[in-house]
């Protein structure tokens, strides 16, 4: 009952994604049927801090990377601070818990010259399908949307007198990220052969990307093939997604001495610190770089 009026907190006053959400509930539900198998008698008023970090070291035995264990420790965190401003529990046992530190994990990117090949070559049909999934592509990399962004995106959050996109990130939050010339030359031939499509079939939507076969709203699903099978005939990076799309629009930036403030702007992150992440980036290609080019460096 206690993580049901969690969960409706974290919905109706919060604000957070359904994502985020089952995120938090899947944690606390873990960590519950943990503890009841240690002791049936255990409830979250009465256990202490000890519990929590055997189900911590549980996980680690379990084999659980430690983002994933750091994760659930602040779903547990996050939800005793809601008991304790409920008055539900008199204290936190989480907030004495030390998180294991988290590996660094440097983003996968795609390279510039492999985003050239595919934008430029020709990888994509000159019908609706092809006009619309280049356009796909090329708005993760132009502008570092997220799935969700873009795929939530209506006809009038596109401005092209401005050369603008309005985007709606994480808690509803908005923001305004430019694009280049580029990209509004493929809106406009999306948007004629959109508009053809459609008024064919008789079907009215206010959606900016639409399917071909209904016209309604694409699904998430449906974004990440289109760009898994493009950028697999270009790359042959484990990880093929949207967000590595996004990661190569902030590195390519950063390459191209953009500033980290900026990058953190048109990301939507709330923290500098998560921008930081790709200077880490940036400077491996810079080693790489260095190694490739410099005589007395050692070579791969």
């Amino acid at each position: 009952m206690w993580i049901q009026s969690f969960v409706d907190y974290l919905r109706y006053e919060r604000n957070l994604s359904e994502r985020t959400i089952k995120g938090y509930s899947a944690g606390l539900e873990a960590f519950e049927r943990f503890f009841k198998r240690l002791d049936a008698e255990l409830c979250w008023d009465n256990l202490d801090e000890d519990v929590i970090r055997d189900w911590m070291m549980a996980m680690m035995e379990e084999g659980n990377r430690t983002g994933s264990i750091c994760c659930r420790l602040s779903s547990v965190r996050a939800f005793y601070k809601f008991l304790l401003k409920r008055g539900l529990v008199d204290r936190n046992p989480a907030h004495l818990v030390v998180a294991p530190k988290r590996e660094k994990n440097l983003p996968i990117f795609v390279r510039e010259d492999q985003m050239d090949r595919l934008l430029d070559g020709n990888y994509f049909p000159e019908d609706f399908v092809g006009v619309r999934d280049r356009l796909i592509l090329l708005a993760f990399y132009s502008t570092g949307m997220r799935l969700s962004e873009l795929t939530g995106l209506a006809l009038d959050d596109v401005d092209c007198k401005q050369s603008q996109v309005r985007v709606t990130g994480k808690r509803n939050k908005q923001r305004v990220i430019p694009f280049g010339s580029e990209m509004m030359s493929s809106i406009h031939s999306y948007l004629a052969m959109r508009h053809a499509m459609l008024m064919e079939k008789g079907i009215v939507s206010n959606w900016f990307f639409v399917s071909e076969k209904s016209g309604s709203r694409m699904s998430d699903s449906k974004v990440r093939q289109i760009v898994q099978a493009y950028l697999g005939r270009v790359t042959t990076l484990r990880k093929k997604s949207p967000h590595v799309l996004r990661h190569s629009f902030a590195t390519s930036m950063l390459n191209h001495r953009a500033d980290l403030q900026s990058v953190k702007e048109l990301l939507g992150h709330e923290r500098l610190s998560t921008t930081e992440i790709y200077t880490h980036t940036t400077f491996e290609e810079l080693k790489d770089m260095y190694n490739q080019a410099h005589p007395r460096a050692p070579k791969k």
